[in-house]
């Protein structure tokens, strides 16, 4: 496959070039520098198949040791790209999280290339914060996230300053 069209490959630079380099997440470097982001590529066709390649990844990676992979990018080439669909894959995912207790050692975070909040316009640059080169939820260890925010001051200050930073940028 082509380096310019693999979708990890294509991740991968989006976290190093946009999450990183704008530094929309302060604590992406260090997983990201150490090896420790899993990249899953996900084959979906249609929601029910996203929403079970989600969970079998969720499955797969609580077994790994926090060494080995921090978090996971469960990464959807096709199958999620309206929208509507992929948020009813976002919403069933969590309430499976909820309900089998693991929302406790889990944290599920959304991006989409069309990602649009509800209280927002589609055309305002803040929707940037969660716009990725492909439809993808990230898994993130709750007690890892816990340790990095535990030493930084003002974590409610991050969302605040990453849309100050893309509305000043502009679309």
């Amino acid at each position: 496959m082509n380096k310019q069209k693999d979708p990890v490959e294509l991740t991968r630079r989006w976290v190093r070039d946009v999450v990183i380099g704008l530094n929309l997440c302060p604590f992406a470097r260090a997983p990201f520098e150490a090896d420790k982001i899993r990249y899953r590529l996900c084959d979906a066709d249609t929601a029910g198949d996203a929403h079970a390649a989600l969970i079998r990844e969720v499955a797969d990676f609580v077994q790994l040791p926090g060494e080995e992979a921090e978090t996971s990018l469960c990464i959807f080439p096709h199958g999620l790209e309206d929208f509507i669909d992929y948020l009813g894959v976002l919403e069933d995912a969590q309430a499976a999280l909820h309900g089998s207790g693991l929302d406790k050692m889990l944290q599920l975070a959304s991006f989409h290339p069309d990602y649009c909040f509800a209280s927002l316009e589609a055309d305002d640059p803040a929707n940037y914060t969660n716009r990725s080169p492909f439809p993808m939820f990230h898994l993130i260890r709750q007690d890892g996230l816990a340790a990095a925010l535990e030493g930084w001051p003002d974590p409610a200050s991050i969302p605040r300053r990453n849309i100050k930073l893309l509305r000043e940028m502009g679309l």
